[in-house]
């Protein structure tokens, strides 16, 4: 499943918020790999850039999840919808990259990135869902927003070093 394909249904649309939910859960466990593996070389902007993280990313689960119990469809099983993300957004892992900064920056980009297909693929389906869609619209435009201000927020950490 991906985001470019249309959005037929309700379980299409499920699974792809699962997606979404897996994603974040990559997001927050990668934030608290660095905050657990480098603590002694973090300085409290960068801590605190990662706590906030991780609580965001629990938030965005929660939402999401709210979503897919709205609409009211049998779940994927975890490892089915674990194995679709790692396949497509898990070709890194934290220390591949040079700094925590650069992962964050590239957890925050794929989050971000996710959320604007996933809209702009909703936003051209005709497929009549069990939730509102102007909910779904703005709950998922809330999350990408929010993503993009995270992106921003790290940015601007990363270029006052």
């Amino acid at each position: 499943m991906s985001v470019s394909q249309r959005i037929t249904s309700d379980d299409q649309l499920a699974r792809l918020l699962q997606i979404g939910i897996v994603l974040e859960e990559v997001v927050e466990a990668r934030a608290h790999h660095h905050y657990e593996s480098l603590d002694a070389e973090l300085d409290e902007e960068v801590e605190n850039l990662l706590s906030d993280a991780a609580e965001e990313s629990a938030e965005h689960r929660a939402r999401l999840e709210g979503l897919i119990e709205g609409l009211g469809v049998d779940s994927v099983p975890f490892d089915e919808i674990e194995s679709l993300v790692d396949a497509r957004y898990g070709r890194t892992q934290p220390d591949d990259f040079d700094g925590v900064l650069y992962d964050q920056l590239c957890n925050e980009e794929t989050a971000y990135k996710f959320y604007d297909d996933l809209i702009e693929a909703i936003e051209g389906a005709d497929a009549e869902f069990s939730v509102d869609r102007d909910e779904l619209l703005d709950t998922l435009e809330a999350i990408r927003e929010e993503e993009a201000e995270g992106v921003s927020e790290v940015t601007e950490v990363m270029e006052r070093r």
